[in-house]
């Protein structure tokens, strides 16, 4: 991020903003075994089509999803590869201060419980 414009910043802000609902990463998470239909990633991510689609549209700004029509039926795919790096060296981070945090707890409780031979 060294040196970027403010006027860069602002679409880094929205593309982070487009990743920042549980469902739109729900929906990538779905798209990560390859394209599907609107039907099929709302099935997976337990949500109505209407809702999917509205926020398939925002990604599709953004250019995280691709969108091609086939017939009756829409089909998207990520369009953006850096989005799988991204969420998975997010993810990583998480689980590691999650595991941290867990093992801190632990060890807390075990230094607070009585010895036995008490």
């Amino acid at each position: 991020m060294h040196h970027l414009p403010p006027e860069t910043l602002e679409h880094v802000a929205d593309y982070f903003r487009a990743l920042s609902e549980p469902t739109r990463l729900r929906i990538l998470n779905a798209l990560g075994t390859g394209e599907l239909s609107v039907g099929d990633i709302a099935l997976r991510v337990d949500s109505s089509v209407a809702n999917v689609s509205r926020h398939l549209a925002q990604m599709a700004q953004h250019g995280l999803v691709a969108r091609e029509s086939r017939g009756s039926s829409a089909y998207y795919r990520i369009a953006d590869p850096a989005v799988h790096q991204l969420c998975d060296l997010v993810c990583g981070s998480l689980l590691r201060r999650f595991d941290d945090m867990a093992s801190a707890r632990a060890a807390l409780a075990e230094s607070g419980k009585p010895t036995q031979n008490a």
